[in-house]
């Protein structure tokens, strides 16, 4: 909790965002710490999670223990997470809710898959994985918060000398990762092109352009800033806003082309199916996608994008032994909800009336 706090108190920018990332191991803490009160709907699911944790060490063997204490150990170590534990306690939690009964095969008996799910004598196998949307992005997050993070006392000095509202334009066709040399890189052409005169500047690995800011006076708080701004650039661009007295400037950077989450997300899945799964029952992949906002999930979700990769996937021969897929995010793990689901009905146990309720498509 330490290392947490430390690097949530690291950098105005990094540091909500790492609130963001550790939201679940924060919450068990304030919890454990707090009296009896009642709980949002999140907390509520959190705690119910690290309930099944301990619930769940008590019906393991000494081996099984050991693997389950060496995930846990591993979700908190470094800038890892609870997430991956927790997304395969949450998967069995609702195949147990839907009739089934589950054996945490991963942990008890050192599966390749996690959970073995049985219902009217009939079984399957669910992989839990846990990627990162930055996988399918150009312009890591991560990397932007990093970056103006450390322009931000620049841009203050220089509002300082010009007030008025800027906004600098940023396109990378060469994406942004959070490597030391491309972040120092991009901080030195900006600080440059404000030292001098011009308001453009482009390579091939970024095109910057500094114009004045162009917004109705009712949009002069952050938020109204940061509406308006991401009308024109769309919900895939990084944005950031600083200000110094009078004072405003924006930040609106995007990547070469558009973001390929759920590309990324057919990737892993090509990957994981002859890794995990055994191929002698059907196979289920739950998919858990983290480092999404509510506005890019929604768009995942609802533009059917998810949906689109995944069934090319299921399309594939490497597909055969995958009934369905299952994908969530922490939107749906915080408000104790179900997942998207895409049954394979080339799959020979799609029909059986057994699996039904894990395999069924929802969309």
């Amino acid at each position: 909790m330490a290392d947490i706090v430390a690097m949530c108190g690291n950098g105005h920018r990094a540091g909500r965002a790492a609130l963001h990332r550790h939201l679940l191991e924060l919450t068990i803490d304030r919890l454990a710490r707090a009296g009896e009160r009642a709980l949002t709907p999140a907390e509520a699911a959190i705690l119910r999670l690290a309930q099944a944790t301990t619930a769940l060490a008590g019906h393991l063997s000494s081996d099984g223990r050991a693997r389950l204490l060496a995930a846990l150990r591993f979700g908190l170590a470094d800038d890892s997470t609870l997430v991956p534990l927790f997304h395969i306690l949450r998967t069995a939690a609702m195949q147990q809710a839907r009739g089934f009964t589950v054996r945490f095969a991963g942990f008890a008996d050192a599966a390749s898959f996690d959970l073995l799910i049985t219902r009217d004598g009939i079984e399957a196998e669910i992989a839990c994985d846990t990627m990162s949307a930055e996988d399918g992005r150009d312009v890591h997050r991560g990397a932007w918060v990093q970056l103006v993070d450390r322009i931000d006392p620049d841009l203050q000095t220089w509002l300082g000398a010009h007030p008025g509202r800027y906004l600098l334009k940023m396109t990378l066709p060469q994406g942004l990762k959070s490597a030391p040399d491309s972040l120092a890189s991009l901080h030195d052409r900006i600080k440059t092109m404000l030292a001098g005169s011009t308001r453009q500047d482009h390579d091939a690995a970024a095109v910057l352009r500094l114009d004045p800011l162009m917004l109705a006076a009712a949009q002069a708080d952050e938020a109204g800033l940061l509406a308006g701004v991401r009308r024109e650039f769309g919900n895939e661009a990084h944005l950031a806003v600083t200000s110094a007295g009078q004072g405003v400037f924006v930040l609106a950077a995007r990547a070469g082309r558009e973001n390929e989450i759920a590309v990324a997300m057919r990737h892993r899945l090509g990957a994981l199916a002859p890794a995990r799964l055994s191929g002698t029952r059907p196979g289920i992949l739950a998919m858990f996608i983290e480092d999404t906002d509510r506005a890019e999930w929604g768009e995942l979700r609802d533009r059917l994008r998810l949906e689109a990769e995944t069934r090319q996937f299921l399309a594939y021969p490497s597909a055969r032994q995958v009934v369905a897929v299952t994908c969530a995010s922490r939107h749906e793990m915080m408000a104790d909800a179900g997942e998207l689901r895409f049954r394979n009905t080339g799959n020979a146990f799609a029909k059986v009336a057994a699996l039904a309720p894990a395999v069924m498509s929802t969309m």
